[in-house]
């Protein structure tokens, strides 16, 4: 069990050695900061909800992920479609037309996470009807 001096630990610090043991120390280290470094890509309030539209539709115009995600800003939106882009995971494609053309869509590694998020999504749900959320 963590003692007191261990609340200040990292989260890569405390992942559990594997059950079989194949893993030494250093694997499970490495293990924890890709996580880390992967979830890290999901952070931001409105990255999944863009995510899911693009899942769903593999083309959207800005207009199109704004209406469809409703409650975000322009400004917002605009911020973490540009650190998905940063992260490889949405491409941005400018037309040059009059007025300018934007569409938003799913790299290959984006589409990568759909079994990632859908196993996420199932965790919760089942995790919801043993528990329910506290707000």
């Amino acid at each position: 069990m963590w003692g007191y001096g261990d609340v200040m630990t990292r989260t890569h610090e405390i992942v559990p050695r594997l059950p079989n043991g194949d893993q030494d120390a250093e694997g499970t280290r490495a293990c924890g900061m890709s996580t880390e470094a992967a979830l890290q890509m999901l952070e931001g309030r409105w990255k999944t909800a863009v995510l899911a539209r693009l899942f769903d539709r593999p083309v959207l115009r800005f207009s199109e992920l704004r209406r469809a995600i409703g409650g975000v800003s322009a400004k917002m939106l605009t911020e973490q479609l540009r650190e998905l882009e940063r992260d490889g995971l949405v491409r941005r494609t400018v037309y040059p037309e009059i007025p300018p053309r934007v569409e938003y869509e799913l790299t290959d590694d984006g589409r990568g996470l759909l079994p990632a998020l859908t196993a996420l999504r199932a965790w919760a749900e089942a995790r919801a009807a043993r528990q329910p959320l506290v707000p």
